[in-house]
C-alpha cells in the first residue's frame, strides 16, 4: 500500500491563510471585561486552538503568526477592533503572543497521536490553553506589577475557556473524521493481521 499523498504547497498555503482569516473573523465578537480586569474575555482564542487541532503544529502556528503579523502592521483584527503594536505591549499581550505556541503545542499533540479522537483532542486543547496561560499570566503580572493579582484575575477565564476547548475539540474530531490526513502528519499504518 502506498503512502498517502502530501498536499500541494499551494493547498497548504491556502489552508494557512484561511485559518488566519478565521481567527480574524472571530475578532468580530467583542471581548468583555469581567470585574474590571485589564484583559478581556474573547472568543478569538478559539482560533489558534482550532488551527493547531486541524492543521497541525507547523501550519497551525504559521496561520497564527500570519494573523499576528497583520495585527502588528495595524489591521484592527483583534476583538474590539484593536491592531498595531499596542495590544502586544499591554496586559493582554502575553495571551495574544501565547496563541502561537498554543497552536504549535496542540498541533504536536494531535500529530503524535495515532488517531486524533475526542480524548486526544481534548488533551491537546487543554495543553494549548495551559501554555497560553503560562505565557499570558506572567506577562500580565509584569504589566500590572503583581503576578498574584494577575493569576487570581485569570481564574475568571477558566470556565469560558473550558467550554471553548470542548467546542473546538468536538469540531476538530468531526473534521478529522471527514478529512483524516488534514494535519499533514504521517499517521502510523494499522498493523497487518
Amino acid at each position: 500500500m502506498s503512502a498517502p499523498r502530501q498536499a500541494a504547497p499551494a493547498a497548504n498555503l491556502a489552508r494557512t491563510v484561511v485559518f488566519a482569516a478565521f481567527i480574524a473573523v472571530l475578532g468580530i465578537f467583542p471581548g468583555f471585561y469581567l470585574g474590571g480586569a485589564a484583559v478581556p474575555i474573547v472568543l478569538q482564542n478559539m482560533g489558534p486552538l482550532l488551527a493547531g487541532s486541524i492543521l497541525g503544529a507547523r501550519r497551525g502556528g504559521a496561520s497564527v503568526l500570519l494573523f499576528l503579523a497583520l495585527v502588528a502592521i495595524g489591521l484592527p483584527l483583534l476583538s474590539g477592533g484593536r491592531g498595531g503594536i499596542a495590544p502586544f505591549v499591554g496586559p493582554s499581550g502575553g495571551f495574544v503572543l501565547g496563541w502561537v505556541l498554543s497552536a504549535v503545542v496542540v498541533g504536536l499533540v494531535v500529530q503524535l497521536a495515532p488517531k486524533p479522537g475526542l480524548l486526544v483532542l481534548l488533551a491537546a486543547n487543554v495543553a494549548g490553553v495551559a501554555v497560553d496561560y503560562l505565557i499570558g499570566i506572567p506577562y500580565w503580572g509584569l504589566m500590572i506589577g503583581d503576578l498574584g493579582a494577575a493569576a487570581v484575575q485569570s481564574l475568571a477565564f477558566v470556565p469560558g475557556d473550558a467550554v471553548k476547548l470542548v467546542a473546538v475539540s468536538l469540531v476538530a474530531v468531526a473534521v478529522h473524521r471527514a478529512v483524516p490526513a488534514l494535519t499533514g502528519a504521517p499517521r502510523r499504518a494499522p498493523a497487518e493481521g
